[in-house]
């Protein structure tokens, strides 16, 4: 702060500085900054003996203990220990270093301290604009600052003037100081009042939930919000909502945290938590309550004008949060409610979309759903209960990792575990382990068992199903088992769903590790002793000794017998012993003998490599549901086909990898509702017409088996696939999938299918026209034309759409990448309900995008990467449900319009103009065009961002929401200005560099960095700087031919996975020894390599293509050489290097398909 005189006429010169450290012994709660020859005296005297006379402790410093003092940490210090910072900007502000140095380390406070500080600025005589730096107020001062300080000093005064300049202050222009002072003494007052919640000692990995709750709050909004918090229980629902409450608590009238509603409610004590909700906010304890009707009516009168923050911890009816915080007219506007919920089940569903769980007539309720740890971070939590530190000892790493693997990611299950091992021996580990492995840890079962003992008997079956045998099926499949058992298999999977027992993911049914565990343990408590009697076996074993051994009951309703061979058979005496057996899964095996009234039960039948030819008579498998035949090879005669087809109720086929000639005939199966024909040869597979007879079918596929590239292009003949008239006859299908045909066109007759929601061409690569009939399909949701997965082949051949499809008003997706579409016809406009857009690489598609695509209003994805477009409409900044929008590789491009503020991914390129209304816009061309100077809004909520640039170091306006960035193309040397510049994206964890022709790079200031990619970056020879990067836990360098050289590289302690590819040049690599969370080194194709650094003992790398290494660099270390990559780890490399691109943020096309829920 400036020397400035005193505005006390007592202040003389009496101060010194042992006064003055002694003096900040003491926390203050408000520290002021200001530059007192601009404030007028009464102002800051005033406001300074307000704030002391309500009983504030304000800290601003003397005049006397700066004079001739190096005084900078005792200022330093008193910033760091207020709660509050209050700038006062005023016209000659700026000319004041001490004041600018005092704002910066505010701002970085603000930033370090996970919302501790607080800055709440005051505009004297000035506006927000001025301190933003938009006018040219404080220019000249620090360029004067420039001379004296240098350049890098300034940058950082300017960045904490234009960060504090955004935040929401007093503004004072004309009189009316003392009612300012009166409000800004009552807000302060209002801010102190916190009642922070205690936290547990080893919060992990709950900054990414935070920032994602904060975007779900939306904290600007004026609205009154109500947000759920969803999850299981011991998942953290509770700690997440303690630290968003103390992080955001400040910025309301008032606060209240209402702990255990369930329990209270239970117990009769909805009234007191009224009282504690009226006291807790209203600062003082309200008139007596005795009923909570009386409650509800003095939490409405009391809290309409009123800015509140109320969280309710553990509820789970409606009837609990009518007596607390029912209807948003309740609160103030601003106002935020919170509710943690194992069981979101109270919550109102819209009328005919039960499954999609859409609140009715309650648009302000948001879910956030809780999600396992990801495995680092539990094996960080668990590390920091059974170790007190963040890793474990060399000796108890393996064993750690089969724990926390087995712990699944639960916060509950890893501090309860890894509490128990504390200081325990070896032995007790092991034994640990392995108990977890028979009977999972009863601590945490009875913790997740509560919301089991909640549910209906039909839904704990279904639960107990799932367990043991569904788990990765399609939800569709065993739903029709369980509607033939008279439960309501619709309703009961939304309760799983909403009590966080199950979850459902690309359709299919999936559940955590520890409640599978759950599950198969009450099973297993059906009787301990005797396994005969309980209701499921899941282990091979087990069940094919009492299969074996005759000693089947009548208990028994699912067996699992796979690991077989074809061999093995299983006679009709055997089974006769299981007459309720409803589910069997077979894997090899054959059936022998009479099997008259045996498996009559039979519901589902799932059998892979079954025989050619069952040894089997009288088997009629009458009321079979679901039945599914993988990798057989049985012809369309095969004597099985009449048992298993014999059922007319029979609902589900799904026939994979059985190389069929041709179809078998479905006349008996008339109710058949899904017919799924996967990975068949596409050479020549024949469509019977009994296929026509199946009026009922809702969902169809016929998907051909991969072909490989080589066989095609030397030549080898594959019949052209037609889509038979019978299946266009089918009106009352909704799903139709025929991928990988070799088809030229579309039997014109599929405008006839009225009831038609899904159609994907995927991999279609000889279709070239799509017929004018599709647009008849007025019930189309999802229309796919994706190009083929074989590489090597052209992609889809359709060059345009019909004007037709204008008219599927229901299409909620379009998929057309790598087609050879030209333009998006204007009746794009006309698609009212399009959520995705995606035509990436459609080479051919040029010109405009059309206007009339502002009019989608419901537009959430648009992709045009790699296309020739070359205009973007101003009309695209009317979507405001636009969250991501690619334009990469598109070097036509020319010009940006502005964007719409809701976007949380943007990609775009060089030379690209971005244009903002009323301003002229600046090429990204060289080192003047800054983005500063394009005077972007940028999204709150945009946390990526892809950009093709010349020149890195323009970048100084960049968002700090920002996660992710990725660069290309970059020709001028990033050096540590360009770094300075990223300093204060503090929430920056992913860096791509890609083709960057740059010779080194040095990194500086990205201190919370995690994962680090660098790639096709030619003339590269250096990377330094990295020992700065100390959160760096993944490091990718691939194809940099001249690189020779990575410094620092073995202290990165964090680091985990390091992956060197296609680095020629490169012959040595450091000590990698003390890198003790390294688990993973690939080094591939560095021909120049010539020894292995040393590493940790649990790190295991991989070798290959490094000829100048040979086995012998091994040295006991098992290492792995190979020639080749086999798919799987192909697979798996691929994976890992598209981690830390921005390409893989894209979001995972079937999480954004509309799964239909089928009508049964």
């Amino acid at each position: 702060m400036e020397r400035r005189d005193s505005l006390d006429g007592t202040m003389a010169s009496t101060t010194n500085r042992h006064d003055a450290e002694s003096l900040l012994g003491t926390e203050f709660e408000v520290f002021l900054n200001f530059r007192g020859p601009d404030i007028r005296l009464n102002f800051a005297d005033c406001l300074y003996h307000s704030m002391d006379g309500a009983g504030i402790r304000v800290f601003r410093d003397n005049e006397e203990i700066i004079k001739g003092e190096a005084i900078g940490g005792i200022l330093e210090n008193a910033i760091k220990s207020s709660k509050i910072c209050m700038p006062i900007f005023s016209r000659n502000y700026a000319s004041s270093p001490w004041c600018l140095r005092e704002l910066a380390c505010m701002v970085d406070c603000l930033r370090n301290r996970d919302g501790k500080v607080m800055i709440l600025p005051v505009f004297f005589d000035v506006n927000p604009d001025d301190v933003k730096l938009k006018t040219g107020l404080y220019h000249d001062a620090l360029q004067k600052h420039e001379q004296k300080f240098g350049c890098h000093v300034v940058q950082q005064w300017k960045e904490a003037l234009r960060e504090v300049g955004l935040i929401k202050g007093w503004h004072l222009k004309d009189g009316g100081q003392g009612e300012l002072i009166r409000l800004i003494v009552i807000e302060v007052l209002i801010k102190l009042n916190r009642r922070d919640k205690n936290l547990p000692d080893h919060l992990v990995g709950i900054n990414y939930c935070v920032e994602d709750v904060m975007h779900l709050l939306d904290e600007g909004s004026p609205d009154v919000r109500y947000l759920v918090i969803h999850g299981m229980g011991g998942i953290g629902k509770t700690t997440l909502a303690k630290v968003v409450f103390n992080q955001i608590s400040w910025r309301f009238h008032g606060c209240s945290f209402l702990s255990d509603v369930q329990e209270a409610s239970k117990s009769g004590k909805i009234v007191q938590l009224q009282k504690q909700l009226l006291s807790e906010i209203l600062n003082f304890k309200p008139m007596e309550i005795f009923e909570f009707d009386a409650g509800i009516n003095q939490i409405k009168r009391r809290f309409r004008d009123k800015k509140v923050l109320i969280v309710l911890d553990d509820l789970n009816k409606w009837d609990q949060l009518a007596k607390l915080a029912e209807k948003r007219d309740w609160f103030g506007l601003g106002s935020i409610i919170i509710i943690t919920t194992r069981d979101t089940n109270f919550l109102p569903i819209e009328e005919g979309n039960q499954e999609t769980n859409v609140p009715m007539h309650f648009k302000e309720f948001k879910i956030y759903q809780m999600r396992e740890l990801h495995h680092h971070h539990a094996h960080l939590l668990f590390s920091k209960h059974a170790f007190r530190m963040d890793s474990p000892t060399n000796d108890y790493d393996d064993i750690a990792c089969d724990i926390v693997r087995k712990a699944g990611g639960l916060p509950l299950a890893l501090e309860v575990i890894g509490s128990s091992l504390y200081c325990k021996s070896k032995r007790h580990w092991k034994d640990t382990l392995k108990k977890l492995n028979l009977v999972p840890m009863q601590d945490v079962l009875a913790k997740l068992k509560i919301s089991f003992e909640m549910l209906e008997d039909a839904q704990r079956e279904i639960f107990l199903d799932i367990a043991c045998y569904f788990i990765g099926e399609k939800r569709i499949h065993p739903h029709y088992v369980w509607k033939a058992l008279d439960f309501f298999p619709r309703s009961d999977i939304i309760v799983l769903i909403r009590m966080s027992l199950i979850k459902i993911v690309d359709d299919r049914l999936l559940m955590h590790d520890l409640l599978r565990d759950l599950g198969r343990e009450i099973v297993r408590q059906e009787n301990l002793q005797v396994p005969e009697k309980r209701s499921r076996l899941w282990c091979p074993k087990v069940a094919l000794d009492i299969v074996q051994t005759r000693k089947g009951t009548e208990n028994i309703i699912a067996l699992k017998l796979t690991g077989l061979s074809k061999e093995h058979d299983f006679t009709s005496d055997e089974f006769s012993r299981l007459p309720s057996l409803r589910f069997l899964e077979l894997e090899g095996g054959n059936l022998v003998g009479d099997f008259k009234n045996i498996l009559s039960s039979l519901q589902w039948l799932s059998w892979r490599c079954c025989p050619l030819e069952l040894q089997v008579v009288n088997l009629c498998l009458w009321n079979l549901i679901v039945l599914k035949l993988l990798d057989s090879d049985i012809p369309e005669n095969w004597n099985g086909w009449g048992p298993c087809l014999a059922n007319r109720d029979l609902k589900v086929i799904h026939l994979m990898r059985c190389y069929l000639l041709t179809t078998p005939d479905f006349s008996t199966c008339l109710n058949l509702k899904i017919l799924v024909l996967d990975e068949h040869c596409p050479k020549s597979l024949q469509i019977g017409s009994s296929i026509g007879k199946l009026e009922h079918l809702k969902h169809l596929e016929i998907i051909a088996a991969q072909v490989q590239p080589s066989r095609l292009l030397a030549g080898h003949h594959f019949d052209l696939f037609a889509v038979p008239s019978a299946i266009c006859g089918l009106k009352y299908l909704s799903s139709l999938k025929l991928e990988g045909q070799c088809m030229r066109e579309l039997n014109p007759s599929i405008g006839e299918m009225a009831g038609l929601t899904c159609l994907s061409l995927k991999g279609c690569n000889q279709l070239r026209i799509l017929p004018e009939s599709i647009g008849k399909l007025k019930s189309l949701l999802q229309l796919n034309l994706l190009y083929t997965r074989i590489k090597e082949l052209p992609h889809t051949k359709v060059t345009e759409l019909p004007a037709s499809m204008g008219y599927l008003k229901r299409l909620e997706c379009l998929f057309m990448a790598g087609s050879k579409i030209k333009e998006l016809p204007k009746v794009i406009g006309m698609l009212e309900n399009l959520r995705v857009l995606e035509s990436r690489n459609c080479k051919n598609l040029d010109g405009e995008i059309p206007s009339e695509i502002g009019r989608v209003s419901t537009l959430e994805v648009l992709d045009v990467s790699g296309s020739k477009v070359s205009r973007v409409p101003t009309t695209i900044n009317q979507l405001s449900y636009l969250r991501e929008l690619r334009f990469g590789d598109c070097h036509k491009l020319e010009k940006l319009p502005e964007l719409p503020a809701s976007l949380k991914v943007l990609c775009f390129g060089a030379g690209t103009v971005l244009g903002t209304p009323g301003q002229t816009s600046s090429k990204w061309t060289g080192k003047s065009a800054k983005l500063e100077d394009w005077n972007i809004t940028w999204s709150p909520q945009l946390w990526a961002l892809s950009i093709y640039c010349d020149d890195p170091r323009s970048l100084t306006g960049l968002p700090t929401s920002l996660s992710l960035l990725e660069l290309r193309d970059v020709q001028s040397p990033i050096k540590q200005p360009f770094f300075s510049n990223l300093r204060y994206l503090k929430r920056l964890s992913k860096l791509t560099l890609f083709r960057c022709w740059l010779k080194e790079i040095e990194f500086d200031q990205l201190e919370n960095l995690l994962r680090l990619n660098v790639a096709e970056s030619e003339p590269l020879m250096r990377l330094s700087g990295l020992s700065r990067l100390g959160k760096l836990e993944e490091l990718i360098v691939r194809s940099c031919s001249q690189l020779i050289e990575i410094q620092d590289l073995g202290e990165l302690q964090s680091l985990k996975e390091l992956l060197i590819r296609k680095c020629s040049s490169i012959k040595r690599l450091p000590d990698l020894s003390n890198l003790y969370k390294l688990q993973t080194l690939h080094l591939f194709n560095c021909a120049s390599l010539q020894g292995l650094p040393d590493i940790p003992n649990k790190c295991h790398p991989s070798v290959r293509g490094c000829p100048m290494l040979g086995e012998s660099a091994d040295n006991g270390r098992g290492v792995r050489f190979t020639q080749s990559i086999k798919p799987k780890e192909r697979k798996e490399l691929e994976q890992l290097e598209a981690s830390s691109s921005v390409s893989a943020l894209r979001l995972h096309q079937k999480g954004l398909l509309i799964y239909q829920n089928l009508e049964v």
